[in-house]
Parts: structure tokens; sequence; C-alpha cells
């Protein structure tokens, strides 16, 4: 299973100092965020893709070329990628490019993007997000897998005798995620087309997301892609820790109150018991975690966020500490042996990865 953690990039004042970080503070905290990733051993780093303030990832592909640059092991994913307002073709020939600059780390999950003004900013109208959502992604999915395109359809100009380059590495596309919060057309569209289906799993209660993982299970088993059990499913989390869970509910407590998605909302104690936002100790996120196979089954990716909501650096890096020290080992034991035969351990990897970790374990054992 595939554990990691996941950035929206939101620029947000520290509540308990008023201190707010420059764009170019944020943006080189999150390159030494995706660093100690690595160090401590987890698999994914994800960054969101954003056009609007308070938020500065909007070049994930340079973001993610710079880290990949400086790791060896890290899988670079998006967290969304804006399926809705970026060109296909652009989409294909960046992530291309990306995949053969990292030696194959690289997938990405497609999104339709819930900022409604961001929309016209790129030509775009967000009463047709499912639509272009739809469209955009059959146009993406065909240029990277057919050399020469002819294609036609209503949300951008035709294309004839059309190649995106360069093509994916050794012919291998970058594995593909669509992601959600509520919109079941999109769970629906991850499973016609055989990809990843992830749940943001975040602000809605787990009956929801109970209901999105079946609806896509099901349909993959539909499509033919192979049992509801196969169906890739990943899930997105948040925690903060401290040894003592009453010391990270006093600790967490004012950067939930003023956090700028669900801040000045419902209280901590209801967020945590309604969502799936775990604040207490790593025995509480191991357990936590461990139970959201209850409500979706054997699952291959995990993702949390940790860096949101102006918290600073130092105390992220040590959150990722704790994750690679006491809980993420725990998690990788204990999903996989609860995992029964014949269901996927982890997400697809393109084979240049597999093919560098055997040679970094023959290395090893000589």
């Amino acid at each position: 299973m595939q554990f990691g953690i996941f950035t929206v990039g939101d620029v947000t004042a520290d509540p308990t100092t008023g201190r707010t970080p420059s764009e170019y503070e944020r943006i080189k905290n999150t390159v030494a965020i995706a660093l100690k990733a690595e160090e401590v051993g987890l698999d994914v780093f994800a960054t969101g893709e954003h056009h609007n303030p308070p938020f500065v990832p909007s070049s994930p592909t340079t973001l993610l070329g710079h880290i990949a640059a400086r790791t060896e092991r890290l899988i670079l994913s998006t967290s969304t990628t804006l399926i809705t307002t970026n060109d296909p073709v652009k989409i294909a020939e960046d992530y291309a490019t990306l995949q053969h600059l990292a030696d194959g780390r690289v997938d990405l999950m497609m999104g339709r993007g819930n900022t409604g003004p961001v929309y016209p900013w790129f030509g775009q109208d967000i009463r047709q997000g499912i639509p272009l959502a739809v469209e955009n992604y059959a146009l993406l999915h065909r240029l990277w897998r057919e050399d020469v395109v002819d294609w036609e359809g209503k949300f951008r100009s035709a294309l004839q005798g059309f190649t995106s380059t360069p093509r994916p590495l050794d012919g291998v596309p970058p594995f593909v995620w669509h992601g959600s919060i509520r919109s079941p057309e999109i769970a629906e569209q991850a499973a016609y087309y055989g990809d990843g289906f992830f749940a943001n799993h975040i602000f809605w209660p787990k009956q929801h997301t109970e209901k999105m993982v079946g609806l896509y299970r099901r349909r993959y088993a539909h499509y033919g892609h192979g049992t509801p059990e196969q169906a890739i499913v990943g899930l997105g989390g948040q925690v903060f820790m401290r040894k003592n869970s009453q010391d990270a509910v006093r600790e967490f407590r004012p950067y939930f109150d003023n956090a700028p998605v669900y801040g000045h909302g419902p209280s901590l104690e209801e967020y945590t018991r309604e969502t799936p936002l775990t604040v207490g100790s790593p025995q509480e996120v191991i357990e936590r975690t461990l139970s959201f196979r209850e409500y979706v089954g054997d699952y291959q990716r995990q993702l949390f966020l940790v860096d949101h909501a102006g918290l600073p650096l130092k105390t992220v890096l040590e959150q990722l500490d704790m994750l690679g020290e006491e809980v993420v080992p725990v998690l990788r034991k204990e999903f996989a042996d609860m995992r029964p035969a014949g269901v996927p351990e982890t997400a697809p990897l393109h084979p240049a990865v597999e093919r560098t970790a055997a040679e970094r374990t023959r290395t090893q054992e000589a």
C-alpha cells in the first residue's frame, strides 16, 4: 500500500503568531516538506493546482520537476490537475515531459475544481464542469495512447493528424486517478476507463465516501476491468498528532478554528466526529485510519494533509517524523495482513520505477 501526503498550498497566517509566510517561503517550504516525506520513508508526494489567492501551486509540473531532481524514490503526483480549465493537449505534453525527467515516478489526479471565478479566467464556465471533465479526459486518454489523433469536440478546436510530444516514457502513460468530493459522474468516469478513483475523504462523513467508492467499484466491474475488490481506490485524510491527544487538540484548535476552508464553522469536536479528521496521538491515527477499510474495503493509496491552515514548517516536519516512524510502519503491516489474495497492494507503477527499485535492491544485497 502506498502512503504519502498531499498539499493544497494555502498561504495562511499562523493564528498563534499572526505571521503570514511569503509566497516564496511557502513554495520553498513545500519543497522541504516533499524532501522530508522521502526521508521518512513515505511513498507519495502530491500537490494541488490552484490559480487564485491564497494558494501558490499554480504550476504543478514546475514544482514536481524540481522535486524530481532532488529525490530518488518518491512518487510525484497531483492532488488535482484541473481537467476542466487546462487544455488536454498541454496536460499531455507537460506530464509526459515530467514523466521522462522523473524516470517514471509520476501519476496524476484529474479534478474539476470548485472555485467558480477561476473558470472564466481560462475561458470556461463552471456550469459545464462535468461535460468539460468528460470530454477533455477522453481526448487526453487518446493523446497518450495514439501516435496520431484526429479529434473534434465541443470545448476546443479540432485536431487533425496531431501527435503529442514527447510520447509517454516507454510508451506507458502516467497512471491516472479521478478525484472527487461529491460527483458520482467522476466515479463513473474512473470506472469506465479502469483508472483509479480517489475519494477526497476530508469534508464529508464516512457514509458519503462509502457510497461513492461503492459506486466506483460496481461500475469498474461492470466495464470488465476486474472484480469490485480489484478496483484501485485512494483516500485522503487529515491528521494532527502529538504524543498525548490532549496536547494535540490544544495545539491544533486555533489552526482549525481559523482555517480558510472550515474555520468558523463546526467545532473541532464536531468535525472530528463527523469526518475523518483525526487530532490525537499516533495510536489514535493508526486506529482511525485502519477503520477506513471497514467502509471502503481494501484500498491502495492513503494520503494525509498535514501542512495547511498556517501550521509552521517546524510543526509540519514533526508531523512527518511521527508518520514515518510511528504510524506508517504499523499501517503497512496491518493493511498487508488483512488484504486478501488477488487484491492489488498498490496503485500501478511505471515499469521504469519497478526496474529502478529492483536494481536498488540488487545493489543493496550485493
